[in-house]
């Protein structure tokens, strides 16, 4: 599949014509990322904007103990980076493969004059950002006032929302594998705290656990 088909899948550049995506694909190389890679740690920050065509990537910090703290995960259509006045907030983040993930880089010398000749592509852009401050708000906010409790519900609804489910019944199956050590991250809690939180939110029948599979009770 060539680069015209891959950015003519993204969310954020479906208001472009075959011509603009033309355009667009002479700014873009695609790069095959393997499992477990990273894209970036704070100290090999570049500049430059990233598409996810295919896979998952995950946004972490970690603290002065090492210990990790997992502020999102995108998949297919989502961008992440810094270019041309732009900023995503992930300067100082690593980002890692999840799974293997096909990425498409903007040309940093040339994408700021797109800009300005695609109004709508900026109008799409300016409301990732703006979902991800949304996002980030309801999760300090979260992280600063919730029990566990609320923070692993808040989480898997994120998930949900993200990912998709699948309707079983009354519960519906978060449309990702997610282990406990992975949740963990998220909410910012050792997986000790967090297996004991699920285990008590499975018994007041909130949600279903499997093998690297959470379902909510709709």
């Amino acid at each position: 599949m060539d680069n015209i088909q891959y950015l003519s899948q993204f969310n954020l550049l479906r208001s472009l014509s075959i011509p603009d995506l033309i355009e667009m694909e002479q700014l873009t190389s695609i790069t095959v990322i393997p499992k477990n890679t990273f894209i970036q740690t704070p100290a090999t920050f570049a500049e430059g904007l990233y598409f996810i065509k295919k896979g998952q990537v995950r946004l972490y910090k970690l603290n002065s103990e090492g210990k990790q703290f997992t502020l999102d995960i995108l998949n297919e259509g989502n961008v992440f980076g810094e270019m041309a006045g732009i900023s995503l907030g992930t300067r100082d983040m690593y980002i890692e493969t999840v799974e293997e993930c096909h990425i498409c880089l903007m040309d940093k010398d040339r994408f700021e004059s797109f800009l300005l000749h695609h109004p709508q592509f900026m109008m799409n852009l300016m409301q990732v950002l703006s979902e991800r401050l949304i996002h980030m708000s309801h999760l300090a906010q979260q992280l600063a006032l919730g029990n566990l409790q609320d923070k692993i519900l808040h989480v898997l609804a994120k998930l949900s929302n993200q990912f998709g489910v699948v309707r079983d019944g009354d519960y519906d199956l978060i449309n990702v594998p997610i282990t406990h050590q992975e949740i963990a991250h998220l909410v910012g809690a050792s997986r000790e705290a967090v297996s004991a939180t699920l285990r008590e939110l499975s018994e007041q029948e909130m949600i279903k656990t499997g093998f690297k599979s959470i379902s909510i009770h709709r």
